[in-house]
């Protein structure tokens, strides 16, 4: 339990009214229990699907919806993603892409990919059907929590600072294990043979983005954690619209 309270501090802004004690270590070790935190997250979307449903319409709940989440998170994965971004437009090799995603700054390219990424996402959720919305606002932030394990375990660290460098340095077979065993089991209940397909493009997804960082910096860093999470929700809801929508 003391595990899943790291793992909530560190990737929610949720106070919590007592202490919890996080030796450096215990950061990789709470990674086993980041899809329980995912499910909080989309329980905490549920919930207030529920209230702003009895009041507005679903454009303008969706659209609330996405900015709670990234409310809820401190926009920490955001700001991956657009670090990312940024790296991927800068000239140069291994060291400028690293440089430039360790900058502060935003730059162009990173607002436009959080911009497309936020919309993407809020478009994504408007074409989810009725019947499943509930179920997957509970299993898309936890697909997502599940991809930012996947990445780190068995990772070689791209920079030896920073918070990235504690996660995969302290995480191991174990903690995926616990992690992918939790992810499937609760997609399956959520969605049947739906959520399994889901599981198994984000496992795919990853696993392709895990070689190229490995092949392009050498490693992963805690920013790339990040952008693979956010990927990782958009391509959650994509694989639920193109499952119970299909095309029109």
């Amino acid at each position: 339990m003391r595990l899943y309270f790291v793992a909530l501090q560190f990737l929610t802004i949720i106070p919590l009214p007592f202490q919890v004690r996080c030796e450096e270590r215990d950061l990789g070790r709470s990674m086993a229990v980041f899809p329980l935190v995912g499910l909080t997250l989309g329980g905490l979307l549920v919930g207030v699907d529920f209230i702003l449903s009895l009041l507005f319409p679903w454009q303008l709940t969706a659209l609330l919806l996405i900015v709670l989440l990234t409310l809820v998170t401190g926009a920490l994965h955001l700001d991956g993603l657009s670090d990312v971004c940024d790296g991927l437009a800068a000239r140069g090799g291994r060291e400028r892409f690293l440089a430039v995603m360790k900058d502060s700054h935003v730059g162009a390219v990173g607002a436009v990919g959080l911009i497309l990424g936020l919309l993407l996402k809020y478009q994504a959720l408007l074409l989810i059907p009725p019947e499943i919305r509930r179920e997957a606002l509970l299993l898309f932030p936890m697909l997502a929590r599940f991809s930012q394990v996947q990445i780190t375990v068995g990772s070689v660290k791209a920079r030896n600072d920073g918070l990235g460098s504690l996660f995969v340095g302290g995480v191991g077979m174990l903690q995926f294990t616990v992690a992918a065993l939790t992810t499937v089991a609760f997609a399956v209940l959520l969605l049947g043979v739906n959520g399994l397909y889901c599981c198994l493009a984000g496992y795919l997804f990853t696993w392709g983005m895990k070689a190229w960082f490995h092949q392009r910096l050498g490693g992963v860093t805690g920013d790339i954690i990040g952008c693979v999470s956010e990927l990782g929700e958009m391509l959650a809801l994509l694989m639920l619209v193109a499952l119970y929508r299909g095309p029109t």
